[in-house]
């Protein structure tokens, strides 16, 4: 106490959940704490969090280049020193804890952010926004955990560290998130600028990152493309013992790996003639048998990271690495049924046998009928021991593995009882002994040849109960000879004939193209690529990218049209080759390079040890972006060498052959080898690349699309078809875009004729029949025809909406049931964001409107009846509708006018200059001040968002707490809905 004021600790976690655990760690030491909206408070502690970052770095405004400055001639960008700016959707949050942090009842703080690097940049940026021009001046001091349970938070507040003993790890921070930005922004500025020289905008975007990811993949679909497959034969026998017959196959005793040609192997045979003279010396000859039997073990896999969750959860049910972290999250957020799962460990504090055990004795005691038996059998059996391949201190980092909370979960969603089953056989798994099996090699040898059969029978199930038929099916399904089988008996001496023996024609496949898990499997072990001993140990395992960003890295690369998802696959596009020919050609390959990241990883643990310096690590990165740069600015040849097609579709305007260079495609004559006729195009109009089979398809038909992914020279994107025509001013070819604006050609009064046309479906205004017509679907009565020349009906919807393609089969389904399937690809013109939208028929307004899908969860019942009581012994439409969760129609104006006469409100004090008065239910999120219409949703999605109240798995659902509770009425609603709740709420 100093000057009578009572002085408080402000203690900042990384999350919300993170600062209720430590409150209720502190509260048997420290009292009680009175909970605030976005804040604990007690005697002596003020206990906030972020929400994840909270603040980021951004060049000083006059170091700014926006978009349509992106040229050379502002490059590089390396500013002398880096400004801040509140991230937009949690700008309330911040503003939150900057005020505690100003409190003048605050003299210290604790940064209680996640331990490790990006815990501490958080905090760090927070301190020095909340400072503003001068430092905030209040004393700082570091709460380390790995463990979070009640104990080991209060032994991490009796041994705080003092800041300056975490400078080196702020400083490795802060470079890590500055070299990106100079390395990102002036990476793909420059090679923007390179690209976008001919005209236009090619946005090329690079990372330290997302660069090598996308190498990756890029070298393995050249690994593909030049793939020779050849034939190879394997020889097949069946033999006939007493107890009966086993596979076999032939193999080489004498093979050895051959380090040049990995396709070279023992059981394969490179000629069918020596195929075919193996199987004819072996077949019916007598063979003798020798065996080795052996006893082993298989223990169960590692509790689950993210990563391993990731790829398990795509290879099982096929999720993306980013639905997995979005149900993952929804699992620990909405349900607390998880813990953390932005986690790179695999292992538990030492300290969590005890909440192990306790978890075992929830599940034990659940509902779960497929789980509780197993986990009851573990609490009876004693199966919980401190051992150091689950419990180690040494291999946790800033979070633990993922594992179930104490809490038992209920009202999951499919996807979310798929993952959170993962999680939970995982866990216990891992407690469970270890499967035993016993594994025989049968030799069979007949004239000189070898044959092998591999037998594999389990003994002891262990952790594999846990996983019942799907564990067994490995052992059931095998029936190669070479596969573990159950094996029939060969008694000592015995002899055995084989037939039939037969040689089996197979050819090499190329290897296979990355899947998100097993693409995740190559970030994480990226740094095994790297030669260096040093910087590969450096790396760790960290690999390229972190648990938390890999998913989003994979998003972005299919976002900017880098790669395509198609199935499980992920194919590298056009401009992915394009991108990897460009580093290469200019010099720059270190951007495509996992080294990269290894060498930051090796300086910045230098750093972290306090061997080098923020300021040299810094001026490294500066020269080294300079030196980017440069070469691309440099560079002064026409073409960028690299690896370019011949297509096979000749030249429009003289029949020549059409080659690729890094910018174009161009006629070079009817040899190949010649000046050509002049007949060329950009392989990247409007900043979208060509597949090469698209080029073929375009020259051959002299039009193509819809295509989407093109932009416009402010950067926008738009979808639209190309056409090749004839121009004759240059008497040559060339490409324009066709936006389908053919209005002239549909009201030139000519009749037209359907004739050749097959109908796509009836028309929903008159009856007739609907059609293709120019860049749209009409009604054949909507158009002069000879049957009828006067149109009489104006049925008309078009085949690009908002730059989504409506393909026939959607309009035909839309004129047979009345809407279209889920479509996944319109853009807004006002925010130039994509949603999703089924396209239905609208008979009350007489056209086709956009129909948004219902949430994924059912609504729930309020927590409490309305107030409001209608008049009257029924209830009105939306009363009804409110009720059942239906979407009400409007009321007539008639029995409208009627409801607002039967229910008059109290008037309100309001002048046009002050805007509309919120309820009470509304003043209490928004603010008391009157407030207008379109400030109201902003300053409710600030809430939402600071809040976390989007549903993790619905982002167009809303989750109400208790504020939004009275101004919803109900406990989740759609964003669509938020306007028409928030206008009943203003007078």
């Amino acid at each position: 106490m100093k000057n009578d004021v009572f002085y408080k600790t402000l203690v900042i976690a990384e999350k919300p959940s993170v600062a209720q655990d430590i409150v209720r760690a502190l509260t048997p030491t420290a009292g009680k704490f009175e909970k605030h909206d976005e804040y604990f408070e007690s005697d002596t502690y003020v206990v906030s969090s972020a929400v994840g970052h909270l603040v980021e770095i951004q060049a000083p405004e006059q170091y700014d280049v926006k978009r349509g400055k992106w040229s050379f001639a502002h490059l590089p960008v390396i500013p002398p020193h880096f400004d801040l700016k509140p991230v937009d959707k949690t700008k309330t949050r911040l503003n939150a804890v900057v005020k505690l942090a100003k409190r003048k009842d605050v003299d210290k703080l604790v940064n209680a952010c996640d331990a490790g690097r990006e815990g501490e940049l958080i905090f760090r940026l927070i301190e020095q926004y909340a400072g503003g021009a001068k430092p905030l001046g209040k004393p700082v001091s570091r709460l380390w955990l790995q463990s979070m349970t009640p104990q080991a938070i209060r032994d991490g507040f009796d041994h705080l560290r003092s800041n300056a003993q975490m400078q080196p790890l702020a400083d490795a921070a802060r470079c890590r998130s500055e070299a990106d930005w100079l390395v990102g922004i002036n990476g793909t500025r420059a090679m923007t600028a390179f690209n976008s020289r001919d005209g236009g905008f090619f946005l090329t975007t690079v990372g330290r990152v997302q660069t090598p990811t996308l190498s990756v993949v890029v070298e393995r679909e050249e690994l593909i493309r030049k793939f020779v497959s050849r034939d190879y034969w394997e020889v097949h026998a069946s033999f006939h013992a007493e107890a009966g017959d086993y596979a076999a196959k032939w193999f080489n005793p004498a093979h050895k790996k051959d380090a040049e040609d990995a396709e070279k192997k023992a059981d394969r045979v490179w000629s069918q003639r020596e195929a075919q003279a193996i199987a004819d010396a072996v077949r019916g000859q007598q063979a003798t048998v020798t065996e080795e039997s052996k006893p082993t073990t298989q223990a169960s896999p590692l509790l689950f990271d993210l990563t391993s969750l990731q790829r398990e959860a795509n290879g099982k049910f096929g999720f993306s690495a980013k639905t997995t972290l979005s149900i993952a999250q929804s699992l620990y957020e909405r349900h607390k049924a998880l813990t953390y799962p932005r986690t790179d460990s695999r292992n538990l504090p030492e300290d969590y046998v005890a909440v192990v055990k306790d978890t075992f004795n929830m599940l034990a005691d659940s509902g779960m009928k497929h789980l509780a038996p197993f986990a009851a059998q573990a609490v009876k059996g004693g199966y919980v021991k401190p051992t150091k391949r689950v419990f180690d201190n040494a291999k946790v980092s800033d979070h633990f593995a993922i594992i179930p909370t104490l809490q038992a979960p209920s009202g999951l969603s499919e996807a979310e009882q798929k993952i959170y089953d993962l999680v939970v056989r995982r866990f216990m798994a891992i407690f469970f002994p270890s499967a035993e099996y016993q594994v025989t090699t049968r030799i069979t040898t007949a004239v000189g040849h070898s044959f092998k059969t591999e037998g594999k029978v389990l003994v002891k199930p262990g952790w594999l109960a846990i996983y019942g038929k799907e564990a067994a099916a490995e052992v059931e399904d095998a029936k190669e000879g070479d596969k573990g089988q159950n094996l029939v008996p060969v008694a000592p001496g015995e002899k055995v004939k084989g037939d039939p023996v037969d040689p089996k024609g197979l050819k090499t496949k190329p290897p296979a193209r990355y899947s998100e898990a097993t693409l995740l499997g190559a970030m994480e072990n990226a740094g095994k690529t790297v030669d260096d001993d040093e910087l590969r140990e450096a790396m760790g395992e960290k690999g390229l990218g972190t648990p938390a960003t890999r998913s989003s890295i994979i998003e972005g690369l299919i976002a900017e049209k880098y790669m395509l998802r198609e199935g499980r696959e992920l194919i590298p596009t056009a401009k992915a080759f394009q991108l990897m020919t460009l580093l290469r050609g200019l010099g720059v390959e270190e951007l495509s390079k996992a080294e990269l990241t290894g060498e930051w990883e090796y300086k910045l643990a230098q750093m972290e040890q306090g061997k080098m310096s923020r300021t040299s690590f810094m001026a490294e990165i500066a020269s080294m972006t300079e030196r980017m740069v440069k070469k691309a600015k440099e560079y002064d040849r026409d073409t960028i060498p690299g690896d370019y097609a011949t297509l096979t579709a000749p030249c429009p305007n003289c029949g020549g052959i059409v080659k690729e260079n890094y910018r174009r495609y161009t006629c070079t004559g009817k040899t190949g080898a010649e000046e050509g006729c002049g007949f060329s195009f950009g392989k990247s109009p409007a900043g979208r690349t060509f597949e090469p089979a698209e080029v073929e398809q375009f020259l051959r038909d002299k039009h193509i699309g819809p295509l989407d992914g093109f932009r416009s020279k402010a950067g926008w994107p738009f979808t639209a078809e190309m056409v090749i025509k004839f121009d004759e001013e240059t008497k040559n070819y060339k490409l324009e875009f066709d936006f389908g604006d053919d209005k002239a050609g549909e009201e030139s009064g000519e009749l037209i004729d359907f004739s050749g046309q097959t109908a796509l479906g009836v028309c929903p205004k008159c009856g007739g029949h609907v059609y293709e017509h120019g860049k749209n679907y009409v009604c054949d009565k909507s158009v002069p025809t000879m049957a009828q020349p006067t149109p009489s009906c104006d049925f008309k919807s078009g085949q690009i909406i908002l730059q989504q393609p409506i393909e026939r089969e959607q309009m035909q389904k839309l004129l047979a049931t009345g809407k279209t399937d889920l479509l996944d690809k319109f853009v807004s013109m006002r925010t130039r964001r994509a949603f999703k939208a089924m396209l239905a028929w609208d008979a009350e307004a007489g056209k086709v409107n956009f129909e948004f899908a219902p949430s994924k969860f059912p609504p729930r019942k309020p927590a409490y009846k309305a107030a409001a009581k209608t008049t009257g012994a029924t209830k009105t439409g939306a009363a009804r509708a409110a009720s059942t969760g239906a979407t009400a129609k409007k009321a007539p104006a008639k029995k409208a006018a009627a409801a607002k006469a039967a229910k008059p409100k109290a008037p309100r004090k309001t002048t046009a200059a002050s805007g509309k008065l919120p309820s009470a239910e509304l003043a209490a999120v928004i603010g008391a001040e009157p407030v207008a219409r379109t400030e109201v949703i902003k300053k409710l999605w600030d809430y939402i968002k600071a809040n976390g109240l989007q549903d993790a798995t619905n982002k167009r659902a809303i989750n109400a707490d208790a504020k939004l509770l009275k101004v919803f009425g109900k406990e989740q609603v759609t964003m669509f809905e938020l306007a028409g709740i928030a206008g009943k709420h203003l007078s």
